[in-house]
């Protein structure tokens, strides 16, 4: 009994090694992650989650996901597991579109793969509806689609719940289309709870929602009306009557701040207007009252703290143009956390990898830059501007200006001098990588990853120049000094360090986390994305790349996506990257080279104390080269 039962666990092995063994074969003693079909009220319950259980207002639901790809299939998603759509389709691999790639293909276009929606139990009318994100674009054709894959593969009658004016007018008497409205569940409500929760904030009335609205994260917003999107804020109060499947209400139940539908909130509440107050969103009623001293020292405590943590270190006390070799990871303070960590890696000599040779302008220089040309006194100006800090078209149009005065402002001779010195004597007639290497990344709960520019393929004196000019003026993004703000990092205390680093013309390029990015109860997994060509792309995500998972346990490979590109990045001879049709297999990794890249990521995470990291790669005429590593942060 005990050989039989060793063969079979050398079977399965073998058989997982070879693809043949589906992941879902190791979750058959848990909750499954969908059903294909709920034939009854124990399966929906199974995967639903239960809003305000034992209430009049309890609302059972879960996310449903339909693949128009593939028949129609429908998946009833455990909700329990996955809180956003987003999460079940990367987590079980059916597509690794992100962010506003993932947004606008199904959300927005007509055209999508996935349609997207909620299924609930409305308590206080008794019935079963489905539903679409209020700010969907999803045609007509695909709701009614949508209502039949349900009525025949759910145990009950589903009606469709519109979520908009646009959706409930498109679908008005649509023959065989049954509805269910929000007015119908609220009746003559006054007030709903949507997120059970108490906070502090100041109460802003925004009575038309725009571009020129500035939305601090210390705001309790009464609105007219439910927006698509909103960043942090202390609490959302709505006049119009709202789903609690809303996508900014599971925003703020992530967020733990209140939210609440009160009738008239945008004229009851115009007397708070600006006012600091405590509001207490309760299942029956609210209350707001105006903080007290107490209060608000309490709350400017716990804000000195959060800022305190985000504060970045620097040293200005570095002045020397150090190599790579000469660099640790305690150095980030004056070069910066890609450059340091880079250094850390080439000093472990770890077997199968290099990294391309380099030094760094350290933070002291980029300091006296700003200095010499006056443009502190200038970034000082525009982060008192209360306009700047309030107007976000306004604050765009500065940073461009601001980048551009960066971009033709007078360059150190004697820097210069020393900078083209050494590139001559180090990497004459080579392609440089100019980098960036900021004290504004890898903090907690903020990577910084891709907000801040690299120029490839540098030749030339004054191209060089231009190139770091270009790396230091990228410290003021507009999308960098966005995230640094909802990040609550101190911009005042920012600084850029440049690495020149030998470049890589790489016959494949990508990257590789010591971690599944979409599922994290996939333990000991190395993720690998690959392009041909130079990485550029990967890192920018603009078409699908070759992706990987890496199974420890099993010893497997698994293909997730081969690369869609039909085009690759290669050096330009004149200096910069051309594009370059690609023709024939497109296949970019081998079962070898994949394992010796899994062998190097495991290796750089022990370098980094086994903290999961985010590493670049190039691969060149056999070789591994390791261009970055710093901390995975998930989501970040």
């Amino acid at each position: 009994m005990v050989f039989r039962s060793k063969c079979l666990v050398a079977l399965m092995l073998v058989l997982f090694s070879l693809g043949a063994v589906s992941k879902h074969v190791f979750a058959q003693t848990s909750a499954p992650r969908s059903l294909g079909a709920i034939r009854s009220q124990a399966e929906f319950d199974s995967l639903a989650v239960t809003y305000d259980q034992n209430t009049p207002y309890a609302l059972p639901h879960l996310l449903f996901v339909i693949d128009r790809k593939d028949k129609n299939k429908i998946y009833y998603v455990n909700t329990k597991k996955y809180a956003f759509h987003k999460d079940f389709v990367n987590g079980t691999y059916l597509s690794l579109e992100r962010g506003k790639e993932f947004f606008d293909n199904n959300y927005l276009k007509e055209n999508r793969r996935f349609i997207l929606g909620s299924l609930a139990y409305q308590t206080p009318i008794k019935r079963w509806t489905f539903e679409f994100w209020e700010g969907t674009l999803i045609p007509l054709y695909q709701v009614k689609l949508t209502a039949d894959i349900i009525n025949a593969s759910f145990f009950a009658p589903v009606a469709y719940k519109p979520n908009s004016l646009r959706q409930e007018e498109e679908s008005r008497g649509v023959a065989g289309l049954q509805r269910v409205l929000q007015s119908d569940i609220a009746r003559e409500q006054s007030y709903q709870a949507l997120n059970v929760a108490k906070g502090i904030g100041r109460i802003h009335v925004i009575t038309k929602l725009d571009d020129h609205v500035e939305i601090g994260s210390n705001e309790i917003l009464v609105l007219d009306e439910v927006p698509i999107h909103l960043p942090p804020v202390a609490g959302i109060i709505t006049s119009q009557p709202s789903t609690p499947l809303s996508h900014i209400n599971l925003l703020a139940k992530g967020w733990g701040v209140p939210n609440a539908y009160i009738k008239n909130a945008t004229t009851l509440l115009k007397q708070y207007d600006g006012w600091w107050v405590t509001f207490d969103a309760k299942r029956d009623a609210y209350a707001i009252k105006r903080a007290d001293v107490d209060q608000l020292r309490e709350y400017q405590r716990r804000l000195a703290q959060r800022l305190d943590v985000m504060k970045p270190r620097f040293d200005l006390s570095e002045t020397r143009l150090l190599g790579l070799a000469q660099q640790r990871a305690r150095m980030t303070i004056a070069f910066g956390g890609k450059s340091a960590n880079l250094g850390e890696v080439m000093n472990a000599r770890l077997a199968g990898i290099a990294v391309p040779d380099g030094f760094t302008i350290p933070f002291f220089y980029y300091d006296q830059f700003l200095k010499a040309n006056k443009l502190d006194d200038a970034i000082y100006t525009l982060l008192n501007d209360q306009k700047f800090v309030h107007d976000p078209p306004y604050r765009r149009a500065r940073l461009v200006e601001l980048r551009e005065r960066v971009q033709q402002a007078k360059f150190d001779d004697a820097l210069r001098a020393k900078i083209l010195k050494r590139v001559a004597q180090q990497f004459a007639g080579k392609g440089l990588f100019v980098r960036s290497s900021s004290n504004s990344e890898d903090l907690p709960k903020f990577s910084g990853a891709g907000l801040y520019n690299t120029v490839p393929n540098v030749r030339g004196d004054q191209q060089l120049i231009d190139a770091i000019k270009t790396v230091w003026a990228s410290l003021w993004n507009f999308e960098a000094y966005e995230a640094r703000e909802r990040a609550s990092v101190d911009h005042s205390k920012i600084f850029m360090a440049v690495l020149i680093q030998e470049g890589i013309n790489s016959e494949s390029s990508g990257v590789m986390i010591t971690a599944d990015p979409f599922d994290k109860d996939n333990k000991e997994a190395i993720y690998i994305s690959a392009k041909r060509g130079l990485g550029i792309k990967v890192v920018e995500g603009k078409r699908v790349a070759e992706q990987i998972i890496f199974r420890q346990r099993a010893n497997a490979i698994q293909v997730l996506t081969r690369s869609d590109e039909d085009s690759l990045l290669t050096f330009d001879e004149r200096g910069g990257v051309k594009e370059v049709a690609i023709t024939g297999e497109r296949v970019v990794l081998n079962d070898d080279v994949v394992r010796r890249l899994v062998r190097a990521a495991t290796s750089i995470r022990r370098v980094f104390s086994n903290r999961e990291q985010d590493i670049e790669w190039a691969y060149m005429k056999g070789q591994i080269y390791i261009v970055q590593s710093r901390p995975f942060i998930a989501g970040g």
